[in-house]
């Protein structure tokens, strides 16, 4: 053939294949190989396309699978795969010819536990929380129209200009950009930086501090969006004075600077919508209010102009007002003419009577006499007051030749003896009472003691009772059928047995029957003897009576 290119080497006969040969081959094997395996491993990126099929990875610490669950099967499915979930697949390897990859094909899907990255974020997540730091109460709300925007991306990403875009269209700002890197080990200190930065400017210098800032990034994985949950960019944010707008990820994607920051946008853009409001709605906005506040006015005007011709129209004229007004005037005025000339002609004639007795002679001799009257008081008054100073002055002097000072003190210092002479009596007085007290309470005492039955006790006798009550006779405790008996060291319970009358037995009935003893006999027997009679012993020496 012709048409069949020649082997390089000569000798070797080695098969050529196509490239769609090669992958079917490929795929054939590992589809017999690998025709049904369980994987576990971490879900890793999930993507859900419109088509209805769910993308997603599988990955350890060292590998990463890609996996595809068809549209079908994934509506069957019980649990749903989310990023992070630590979960066992069941399927079967296939290879993708147009891509060169291979991939597996997941018909069962099952949790086995939380990832690593996902664990350790819901530890951070809850030790913030129990902080504070996520607390709705310490959450600033942002202002209407900043003058400054800061910005923390990346400034070679779409991110950048997806803001600057949006803010242009809505209302052009200020925009101050810092440069970070989103992604990898550099992420986290230097968005903290970025934000300490922020925060450090001067207002109103030649480089103003922003009036607000937003830390934006598109979407990724979790391990891409990983330095948003370091606990430096979480605390720098929770430490900024300016608020912060959080627009790291997608709308599904959730870091935990989206907890802390002051606003969370779903979308870098929308944080810049959030950011500034639309200038045309606002200008909008205005012409409508001041068209309204004209149409306001005028209809006010025109309100108020025709209530007030109603209120004209209702109104009496000047003139008829005025004439009443005329006409009690002029009568007022007339009856004011005489009745001023009647007042004058009253006060007048009572003038005239009240001056008729008032006459200068009169008054001088009435004077006249008044002063002799008070200057024959004043001589009678003047001994007066000499005698009563003489005589105050007297007993003053009689006083004050009593109150000898040295006298005095030889006085005070003799009571003060004799005083002190009182007191000792009074407390030997009162000790010596309180002896006698005493000695009465206790010869008191040991006759209680020596007139109580414990005393009698302890010389052979006891006390039997049922219930509360002493039995005195033999019948008594018969009828009783159980009885205490108490003794000098303590009470014993003791039951009758014997049910014949006159049979009984201190034991319950063991040991030999005794005749009945006659009623006198058999009341002595259950009645303790009488104790003889004791002799008083006389009262010890300096123990009074009881009854003194």
């Amino acid at each position: 053939m012709s048409d069949l290119i020649d082997d390089p080497e000569p000798g070797q006969n080695a098969p050529e294949f196509t490239v769609s040969e090669l992958s079917g081959a490929v795929k054939r094997s590992i589809e017999g190989e690998f025709a049904r395996v369980r994987v576990r491993g971490e879900v890793g990126r999930v993507s859900r396309p419109r088509s209805g099929h769910v993308y997603l990875d599988l990955k350890d610490d060292r590998s990463v699978l890609a996996g595809v669950i068809w549209k079908g099967v994934c509506s069957r499915l019980a649990t749903q795969p989310e990023e992070g979930m630590e979960v066992v697949a069941t399927g079967r390897l296939t290879t993708f010819p147009g891509q060169s990859k291979y991939q597996m094909v997941i018909e069962e899907i099952a949790p086995a536990g939380v990832g690593a990255l996902m664990a350790l974020l819901e530890k951070r997540r809850q030790m913030f929380q129990a902080e504070g730091l996520f607390d709705a109460g310490r959450k600033r709300a942002l202002p209407f129209l900043p003058e400054v925007i800061g910005v923390v991306t990346s400034p070679s990403g779409a991110v950048i200009r997806d803001i600057l875009h949006r803010l242009r269209d809505r209302f052009p700002r200020k925009v101050l950009i810092w440069p970070v890197a989103v992604q990898g080990k550099s992420c986290a200190p230097e968005v903290a930086r970025a934000l300490a930065g922020f925060n450090a400017l001067t207002p109103g210098g030649a480089l103003p501090r922003p009036d607000l800032l937003i830390v934006a990034r598109g979407g990724g994985s979790i391990e891409d969006l990983w330095g948003f949950n370091e606990e430096e960019v979480v605390r720098a944010v929770a430490a900024s004075r300016i608020p912060v707008i959080s627009a790291v990820g997608h709308e599904t994607d959730t870091t935990l600077i989206d907890h802390v920051a002051d606003r969370r946008a779903p979308t870098p853009t929308a944080a810049a919508e959030l950011a500034v409001p639309v200038r045309l709605e606002l200008m909008a906005g205005l012409d409508q209010m001041g068209a309204r506040l004209s149409r306001c006015v005028a209809q006010a005007v025109a309100t108020r102009r025709q209530r007030a011709g109603d209120l004209a129209r209702a109104m009496p004229r000047l003139e008829s007002l005025l004439d009443s007004a005329r006409q009690r005037n002029d009568g007022a005025e007339e009856r004011l003419k005489s009745a001023l000339r009647h007042a004058t002609q009253h006060k007048r004639t009572r003038l005239e009577g009240i001056a008729g007795p008032l006459r200068p002679g009169l008054l001088r001799r009435a004077m006249r006499a008044e002063g002799e009257r008070l200057s024959k008081a004043a001589e009678r008054l003047r001994p007066c007051l000499d005698t009563g100073l003489r005589e105050r002055r007297s007993a003053l002097a009689k006083l004050s030749a009593g109150l000898r000072p040295r006298e005095l003190r030889r006085d005070i210092a003799n009571r003060a003896e004799a005083l002190a002479r009182l007191d000792d009596r009074m407390r030997a007085a009162f000790e010596q009472a309180q002896g006698r007290r005493r000695d009465r309470l206790e010869a008191t005492e040991r006759l209680r003691q020596t007139l109580g039955y414990v005393e009698t006790l302890g010389r052979g006798y006891a006390v039997i009772r049922s219930g509360e009550h002493v039995l005195t006779d033999r019948a008594a405790a018969a009828a009783a059928g159980r009885f205490e008996v108490e003794f000098r060291d303590g009470r014993l319970d003791v039951a009758v047995t014997s049910g014949a009358p006159g049979t009984g037995s201190g034991q319950g009935g063991k040991g030999p029957s005794r005749p009945e003893p006659a009623p006198a006999q058999a009341e002595r027997a259950a009645k303790p003897a009488p104790a003889p009679a004791r002799k008083p012993k006389a009262p010890p020496p300096g123990q009074g009576s009881l009854f003194d």
